[in-house]
């Protein structure tokens, strides 16, 4: 961004004839150690070197494809190409503020001293705001040729080592978009623009020529061709391919061939419509006034000198505009007015047909246009930190650095997170039962709850999300670059905190203080968490938030059913209804989860991936086998916690039943399964005996 800002400045410099001025600026430093000045005058080359920008440009630009192609995906690298286009619009116009700004003060210092030179130097600067739009377009030009030159020099060679060969309907024919003459003007109708790279147009309401009634024009001609049923989409899909022009009418001079034939006679029909519609005059005028251009503009109006060549009271007015300045001579002017006017027969056919494939070239580039500046509008560039910070908390920040800079941020990325919420039933009859006995609700799950809690964070790199009166929520965020173990760490936090609560509720129940009730729900998402700032405080929005509560929850009538035999297993799910044809089967569900841990679909299929789970074969006493309500599988796992430590778990996968609500029957099994972390120490002792048996 520096060696960016530092050539268009250099750019407007020179364009608006500044440099002089600004030169006079530069104070060498002549004082301080050698070393010092040798510095500062590299820095000060390094920003006025062109070559730096472009290297630096490219290596940008070679950065954003390698991370395309790692995360496969190409938007990441128009997003980039994008940023670069908007940084470099932005900028032109700051800069030409800038510039505009160090040139007054430095004026301002010769007020005093030299009187002359202060003079030559207000002259120049009046001269470069009134040019200001011309010294923008000579800018952005230069720019675009070195973007051109880095893309077929560099970037476009990767693009097909990395992703292969561009063709037209291939998945990145986006690329055109950002080679495009008209990406840096300001509405893509620059006369001396259209004038040098395609056709200039009128550009005035009352001008017969102007873009909107050519392309009408132009749109009749091709209905007469192919049928006036055409429809407009179709029309201007074939208008963005100047190739489309020659097919049609040639170059003007005739092939001896059937097709050269049917050429002739469209070209003929394309010169009609245009005499016709009183625009052929202007079509020719509209190439001869090319070369007046740089001899009369900008002090007469490019649009003026183009009438001037058809009409002859414009004529005598511009004519009239020449001989008041003096230095000037109308004989160019004479000698364009003469070879419009002396235009006839293939002449004319010649210019028609190269105007309507000029016409073709600038309604594509106009279209391709159009389509950046809607994409631009959805990009913003993060320029303050408070707003990076939030943007990149929220993983909506894309940081394009050059290599040097990206050690740092790669690592920080969040790839995906897991959610847990441990749960309290029944807090309000907890509390108030703990009030009648004159005990302080707030310090007795401080002590039984919160704090254990809080001790094990740090072990399993898990951070609090925020607390509940009655649950914490707590949550994992796996970074690229980190071991990707999120999902079967939290399992066995969650064991943690049901053990250390089991613990508090034996010493509890001796003691004949009530005792507290706990539901566990983990959901994993595959994708970074949203924040909401408050202040310096990050406020998480995730649908894995909303999904543990579900899953943490237990039905009232669930209970009531299930406690008496729910056996070693501490998490059921039920359909208790059929489905509408745009139901939610979580409307439908029950779920009772009492001292259990239940994780979600996306979390398994997690950690299936994270460590092997081992189907297990556990015989359990027949009373406690009957318990559940079906088939279920038992898998085994052992989890890394840290370099020396290991722990197990224990997941029961099962389906989810339908059931008659009334009496909790099974009258049928769905297809979708759910998921326990098994905590009861009945379950872990048979898989140690069995180990022991094993031995």
């Amino acid at each position: 961004m520096e060696l960016g800002r530092a050539q268009i400045a250099r750019l407007i410099a020179r364009h608006g004839e500044l440099d002089a001025v600004l030169s006079a600026e530069v104070v060498r430093p002549t004082q301080g150690p050698a070393w010092m000045r040798n510095q500062a005058g590299r820095t000060a080359q390094q920003k006025n070197d062109p070559s730096g920008w472009k290297s630096a440009l490219a290596e940008l630009q070679v950065g954003s494809l390698n991370r395309a192609k790692k995360e496969s995906r190409l938007s990441i690298d128009l997003l980039a190409r994008l940023a670069v286009t908007k940084f470099v619009r932005a900028e032109m116009n700051q800069q030409f503020l800038q510039v505009l700004e160090r040139c007054r003060v430095q004026v301002k210092s010769y007020d005093n001293m030299r009187q002359e030179r202060a003079h030559e130097y207000r002259e120049r600067l009046a001269a470069f705001q009134v040019r200001k739009r011309i010294i923008l377009r000579k800018t952005g030009q230069e720019i675009f040729e070195t973007l051109r030159e880095v893309e077929k020099s560099t970037l476009a060679r990767t693009r097909r080592s990395l992703f292969g060969e561009e063709t037209s309907d291939g998945s990145y024919f986006t690329y055109p978009l950002f080679v495009n003459r008209l990406l840096f003007s300001e509405d893509g109708r620059d006369d001396y623009l259209c004038a040098e790279h395609y056709v200039m147009m009128g550009n005035w309401d009352r001008d017969p020529d102007r873009y909107g009634r050519m392309r009408e024009i132009a749109s009749g001609f091709l209905r007469s061709v192919y049928g006036a049923e055409v429809s407009a989409e179709t029309l201007d899909s074939w208008m963005n391919f100047p190739e489309n022009a020659r097919e049609l009418v040639g170059t003007g001079t005739p092939e001896d061939s059937s097709e050269g034939m049917a050429q002739q006679e469209r070209l003929a029909a394309w010169v009609r419509l245009l005499e016709d519609e009183r625009v052929m005059e202007n079509v020719i005028a509209s190439y001869n006034v090319v070369p007046l251009l740089s001899e009369y503009a900008p002090r007469i109006n490019p649009q003026q000198l183009k009438n001037a060549l058809i009409d002859r009271t414009e004529c005598d007015r511009v004519e009239r505009m020449i001989q008041e300045h003096g230095k000037l001579s109308p004989n160019s002017l004479y000698a364009a007015v003469a070879k419009v006017a002396s235009c006839r027969g293939a002449e004319r056919a010649k210019v028609a047909a190269r105007f309507l494939g000029d016409f073709f070239h600038y309604h594509r580039d106009l279209r391709r246009l159009d389509v950046v500046n809607a994409a631009l509008d959805s990009v913003n560039l993060a320029g303050n930190e408070r707003l990076q910070e939030l943007s990149r908390v929220n993983g909506t920040l894309y940081e394009f650095l050059l290599p040097e800079e990206q050690a740092e941020t790669a690592a920080e990325r969040v790839l995906r997170h897991v959610v847990l919420k441990a749960d309290v039933r029944d807090s309000t009859r907890l509390t108030r039962t703990m009030m009648e006995k004159g005990l302080n609700p707030a310090s007795y799950f401080s002590l039984n709850f919160y704090d254990p809690v809080n001790k094990l964070l740090e072990k399993y790199g898990a951070q609090k999300v925020f607390l509940e009166g009655d649950a914490i929520i707590l949550a994992i965020l796996e970074r690229d670059g980190e071991p990707g173990l999120a999902v079967s760490r939290m399992c066995v936090l969650a064991r943690e905190i049901i053990e250390i609560v089991r613990g508090y509720n034996e010493l509890m129940q001796r003691s004949g203080m009530p005792q507290l009730e706990l539901g566990i729900g983990i959901t994993s998402q595959e994708s970074a968490p949203l924040y909401l700032m408050d202040g310096d405080h990050q406020i998480m929005i995730s649908e894995a938030l909303n999904e543990s509560d579900r899953l943490s929850s237990c039905n009232k009538k669930a209970r009531k059913v299930m406690e008496p035999q729910a056996g070693p297993f501490h998490v059921y799910a039920f359909q208790a209804a059929e489905l509408d044809e745009n139901g939610n089967p979580e409307d439908v569900i029950l779920s009772y989860n009492l001292g259990g841990i239940r994780m979600n679909e996306t979390a398994f299929r997690k950690l299936q991936q994270e460590i092997t789970l081992e189907p297990l074969k556990v015989r359990l006493p027949a009373a406690l086998a009957a318990s559940d309500k079906g088939d279920y599988k038992l898998f085994t796992a052992t989890v890394p916690v840290d370099r020396d430590i290991f722990r197990k778990i224990v997941v029961r996968q099962s389906r989810i039943p339908r059931i008659d609500p009334a009496d909790f029957s099974v009258k049928g099994w769905t297809e979708r399964s759910y998921y326990e972390i098994c905590t009861d120490p009945a379950i872990y002792s048979a898989l140690e005996k069995k180990k022991g048996a094993g031995k």
